[in-house]
Formats: C-alpha cells, sequence, structure tokens
C-alpha cells in the first residue's frame, strides 16, 4: 500500500481486538478511509486497555489475536483496500518482564542491563514498592511483597512507592521503565516485530509514541528511516505556540495536536475573552493570568513528583537542586534540542536563555552547562523537561485556570482566544504535505463535540454566565472545581451521574487544590459525588438545546476543515458521528458499528465526513 490519504483510529482492547476490526471493514472501506490506525500492538500486561505498557516486544499481543490474528486481520482489510497503521512505544515498557527480572536478579552483570535507562546505587537500583509495614516473603528462590515479585537474592532495593525509582521512567508513571533505543541492539530486539510486519507488507506506517522522551530523538528517526525505508512516520510531538517540529526529523510530521489547537481556535470569538476571564475569576477566585498558574504547578509537581530526577539532573551537571527546579519549571516547551558534540541550534540556545531570564542569577551557571556541558547534563535535562510540562501543564494548570475550557487541551493555550483566518492559513502553508491531522484522539481532554458546544460560550458569554448563576444557586460545591463542572456538565449532556462523577474526581485529583492521587480525601469524595448527582438532575440540557444549532456549525466546521487541510486526516474512533466523551478513560468507551445517527447533528457529521474523507481517497 502506498502512503495514506486519510486514517481511522481504533483502540485495541481486550474486548475488541483483530478480528473485531476485521468485522468492521467493509464499514471502514464505505466511510472512505485509506488506512485502520490502530493502539500498540505488542505483548502489553493482559488486562491493559491502552497497550503502552508493553512487557514482550517479541509477541503480537495474544489477547488481541496474537500473530495468526493479525495476518487474518490484515488481509482481510486488503481486501477491502485498506491498509494499517500501528502505533509504537520505543520509549518504555512496563517493568514486569523478562529482561528487567534479569537484571534485578544479575545487576550490571545481565546481558540485559543496557537496555534500561539504570542508575546503579552500590550496584542497586531502587524499586518504590513499599507502601505498609508489611515485610517481604521469602518464598523459595522470590521475594512476594502483596502482588509484587522480585528475584531473592537480587541486585534492587526496596523504597518507599511515593519515591522516584532507580531508572528513568514515562513521566511519573513508575510502572513504565525507560528503555535505551539509542544503543542499536536494544531498538533492533524491540522493534524486531514491527520490522517483519513492514517487510512483509503487513503494515504500511508508524506513529511513534512520545519522542521526547528519548536520549536522541532525532538519532532515533534517522535509525528508523534508515531501516524502514519511505514508511509513512508521523511522531507525537506537542509543539506549543510558534514552536515547529525539528526540520532535521526524518519523519512526516506530527499526530496533530498543534493543527487540533489551530482548528479549535478558528470557531473561538476573541471578544468572549474579557468577559469569561472575568466570570471565572469571579467564581473561582483565580487570577486573570494563567501564566503564573502554570509556573505554579510546574514548580510543585517539580516537588511532589520529580525528586529523583531532579537529583539525577543536578549530579550530571554538577548544580543546586533548586537551579534544576528553576530553570524546568520555566522552560516553555516539551524540548529544547540540543545534540551533544554539536553546537545548539540557536533556536534552542534562545529558548533556555530566555527561560533563565525569568529565575534567579543562580541558574545562569547552569544554562551553560545544559547546552555545552556533558553528554549526560545535555540529555537528562531535555529528557526532564517533558514530564515537568506533562503534568504540570497537562495534568495540573489546565484544571486550574479555564475561563473557556474548549482551549484547555494537549499543546493549548488556555489564554489565547482565537486564532484568525489569516493566521491560520499561514500555518497550513508551513505545514509538511503528509502531517497528521486530527481533532480527537485518545488523549485529548474533551472530544471535538464537546468543544465545539463549548466555543459557542465565547459568543455569548453574558447568557452562559447567567444560566451559571442559576445552576449555582441550586447546587454548589467547591469554587476551585464547580465552574469546570458547569462548562463540561452542559457541553457534554447528557451524561450519567457516574461519568460526570468519575470525570470530576479525575479533575480534582489533577488540579490538586483540595485532593490529588496522592493524597485523597473521602469525605472530600463523598460530598463531590452528591454535588454530581445534585447537578445532572438540573435542567441543564435546557441552554445545551439553546446553543445546539451553534455547536452543531462549530463541529461541522471544524470538522470539514481538518478533513480537508493539508495533511493525512485522521478521524478518532466514533467521532464520524456526534461523540460527547470527557477525558479518559471516558474518551476510550467502546464504540458500536457501524455508527447509525439518531439526530440530524449525527447524519450531517457522518455525510460532511464520508463526502470528505473519501475526497482525499481520489
Amino acid at each position: 500500500m502506498s502512503r495514506p490519504s486519510s486514517t481511522y483510529r481504533v483502540q485495541l482492547t481486550p474486548d475488541f481486538g483483530f478480528a473485531q476490526v476485521a468485522e468492521i471493514a467493509g464499514y471502514l472501506r464505505d466511510l472512505g478511509v485509506s488506512h485502520v490506525y490502530l493502539s500498540p500492538i505488542l505483548q502489553a500486561t493482559p488486562e491493559s486497555r491502552h497497550g503502552y505498557d508493553v512487557i514482550d516486544h517479541s509477541r503480537i499481543r495474544e489477547e488481541f489475536g496474537g500473530a495468526t490474528g493479525f495476518r487474518e486481520m490484515a488481509q482481510q482489510l486488503a481486501a477491502h483496500d485498506l491498509g494499517v497503521v500501528v502505533d509504537i512505544v520505543p520509549n518504555h515498557m512496563n517493568p514486569v518482564n523478562a529482561q528487567f527480572w534479569s537484571v534485578l536478579k544479575d545487576g550490571p552483570g545481565s546481558p540485559y542491563a543496557h537496555w534500561f535507562d539504570i542508575e546503579w546505587d552500590g550496584g542497586k537500583v531502587a524499586l518504590p514498592v513499599l507502601g505498609d509495614d508489611t515485610e517481604p516473603v521469602v518464598d523459595g528462590d522470590v521475594l512476594r511483597y502483596h502482588e509484587h515479585v522480585f528475584p531473592h537474592p537480587g541486585h534492587y532495593r526496596l523504597v518507599d512507592w511515593r519515591e522516584g525509582p532507580g531508572y528513568r521512567r514515562f513521566f511519573d508513571v513508575s510502572s513504565l521503565i525507560g528503555l535505551r533505543v539509542e544503543d542499536p541492539s536494544v531498538l533492533f530486539a524491540t522493534h524486531e516485530v514491527i520490522f517483519w510486519l513492514l517487510d512483509e507488507g503487513l503494515v504500511d506506517g508508524l506513529r511513534v509514541d512520545h519522542p521526547d522522551g528519548l536520549a536522541d530523538p532525532r538519532g532515533y528517526l534517522e535509525r528508523l528511516r534508515a531501516r524502514v525505508g519511505e514508511t509513512w512516520t508521523v511522531v507525537e510531538k506537542i509543539l506549543i505556540g510558534p514552536e515547529r517540529l525539528p526540520g532535521d526529523w526524518a519523519c512526516d510530521g506530527t499526530t496533530g495536536y498543534d493543527v487540533l489547537n489551530r482548528v479549535n481556535g478558528l470557531f473561538v470569538d476573541p471578544a468572549g475573552k474579557e468577559p469569561l476571564v472575568r466570570l471565572f475569576t469571579e467564581l473561582t477566585g483565580g487570577p486573570e493570568d494563567y501564566r503564573p498558574v502554570m509556573a505554579q504547578a510546574k514548580r510543585e509537581v517539580l516537588d511532589l513528583f520529580f525528586g529523583a530526577e531532579v537529583k539525577r539532573l543536578a549530579r550530571a551537571a554538577d548544580a543546586d537542586p533548586a537551579a534544576v527546579r528553576e530553570l524546568l519549571a520555566a522552560m516553555p516547551v516539551y524540548r529544547a534540542y540540543v545534540v551533544p558534540g554539536e553546537e545548539p541550534p540557536p533556536e534552542s540556545v534562545e529558548i533556555v536563555e530566555l527561560a533563565a531570564e525569568a529565575c534567579s542569577p543562580a541558574v545562569g551557571p547552569l544554562v551553560r552547562k545544559v547546552l555545552y556541558g556533558s553528554d549526560e547534563a545535555i540529555v537528562r535535562f531535555q529528557q526532564t523537561c517533558g514530564p515537568v510540562m506533562a503534568k504540570g501543564v497537562e495534568d495540573t494548570a489546565l484544571y486550574r485556570w479555564y475561563p473557556l475550557a474548549c482551549l484547555n487541551e494537549v499543546g493549548g493555550e488556555p489564554d489565547v482566544f482565537g486564532v484568525g483566518v489569516e493566521e491560520f492559513h499561514d500555518f497550513c502553508a508551513e505545514l509538511l504535505p503528509y502531517t497528521m491531522t486530527t481533532l480527537s484522539t485518545h488523549d485529548t481532554k474533551r472530544s471535538e463535540d464537546v468543544r465545539a458546544r463549548l466555543s459557542v460560550l465565547s459568543e455569548l458569554p453574558e447568557e452562559w454566565a447567567s444560566a451559571v448563576a442559576a445552576w449555582s444557586s441550586e447546587v454548589s460545591f467547591d469554587p476551585h472545581l464547580d465552574y469546570l463542572a458547569w462548562q463540561n456538565l452542559m457541553a457534554a449532556w447528557p451524561i450519567s451521574a457516574e461519568r460526570f462523577t468519575d470525570y470530576l474526581l479525575k479533575a480534582a485529583r489533577e488540579a490538586k487544590t483540595a485532593i490529588s492521587w496522592l493524597n485523597p480525601d473521602p469525605a472530600y469524595e463523598r460530598r463531590l459525588r452528591e454535588f454530581a448527582q445534585a447537578a445532572v438532575r438540573l435542567p441543564i440540557g435546557e441552554f445545551t438545546e439553546r446553543i445546539e444549532p451553534f455547536a452543531m456549525s462549530n463541529s461541522l466546521g471544524a470538522k470539514l476543515v481538518q478533513l480537508m487541510m493539508p495533511g493525512v486526516p485522521d478521524v478518532y474512533q466514533g467521532n464520524e458521528t456526534t461523540d460527547f466523551s470527557l477525558v479518559d478513560p471516558d474518551n476510550r468507551r467502546p464504540v458500536t458499528y457501524p455508527r447509525k445517527p439518531e439526530t440530524s447533528w449525527d447524519a450531517a457529521k457522518l455525510l460532511v465526513t464520508t463526502q470528505a474523507v473519501s475526497y482525499t481517497h481520489l
């Protein structure tokens, strides 16, 4: 198959595997897409609902149907002129795997010690699993602690679960250990099945997860391109504001968050900014400006989650940990690309130096070390910037500052209201021709149709303020959460009390103002549930119905722009009709096929999608 003209993203689960994908081949062909775009297919933990926690790179996931099931699916799709794109995860895997077990057993002498990015301390690696006074128990040749099992004896030490591990991880997730794919042998071992599928023509394209976690993203992509040739490859790179994909990356573009936020901005009225910010500050007591909220959130997550990473970077750069935290908190992007042994690009130097200008003088010497210092100092700094941005912005600040929640998206800037048409055209003119475009993904904070409804609020802020005042007079809970709750309840309507409660619990935990994942409060969570149950009984749907014609216009307009603009458009599962989902796991719920229109909006969206996607396929 040739390069995709359009893709359809499917979230594989143990309940929806290769056989189920094969069953919808005819439906997807009639929709007009050229390729089915699958979430990770390699063997992950058996119960995983997402597949990013791979445990065995040598096998296609058994719960989906294994290698035989994949081949049969690919053949069925090919019979309907459909190709396959797969999502690959080069940065990390679940530490419960055979290779890491060997490392725990034999330490630096293990033949797999070079697989993982480990900081050895006296020949041992720290494992953060201890959570109570229970003593680990020796059971034959293993050591057991609750559900955890380790070799006995071994080259590890168990530490409190709140501590950082002795290895690089994915963000703050200790159950995902960093891989060293900069080592050619590790790259081959972790990609051999993917290479085999490409060689056999069973796969036509790749989506690379989280390239910013890698020691050398450019080098990885160059080695990948050398092996897979001109295979269509896009990367999950989050770009902020004017930032652009590095020009020396051997790939076809991004997975589309840059596009998503600009298309979204076309449907937001800039005139709504002042009244909506004023409403937000009145209801929440929050500040008018977003930037200090973001900076504070990044400082907090550095203290909460990234102590181990800060210490490791401070040692590598021979710097004060306080200076390291300060510079990391000030960085405005996920990564400023510097390759050890090469002159730093001028734009990277400018990013780091501007960030340092907002810091104390103590940060000055650190700037030179992360730009021109040792290989480890340069690489560690870059690998730590991304997690701090993700946890500080995506998973904290966006839940604290939300005058118009449709702007609070991955890679988005919630204080930027609206994108002008001329600005949008200038952006499109710079796009790589085969970059991916999207409006919804498995990681978006809200589905595209929820955002379409929220965008309308920028056009009638006074009417919206009156509605919120009426609802708040009936039910109230926490001023730091209520206004976010009203926006999402209205925009996801109709929604069950259970789904709404789950969303609010996640939002409150991410905001970390009253509760967090680390510090629950049963009394607060009980009151939250009571608030959610009372709120869904209010006549919220009357307002949603009032704005429906405008929201439908936003939805169809955004879909048409996304599908017809430069690039390879992706349709996230189920979004060929309306989808009013919130953040994961809500947006990863099972989808029923074929999609059958239940409303005029459904019918219109399905028609627009089918016609536009079919046109791109010509």
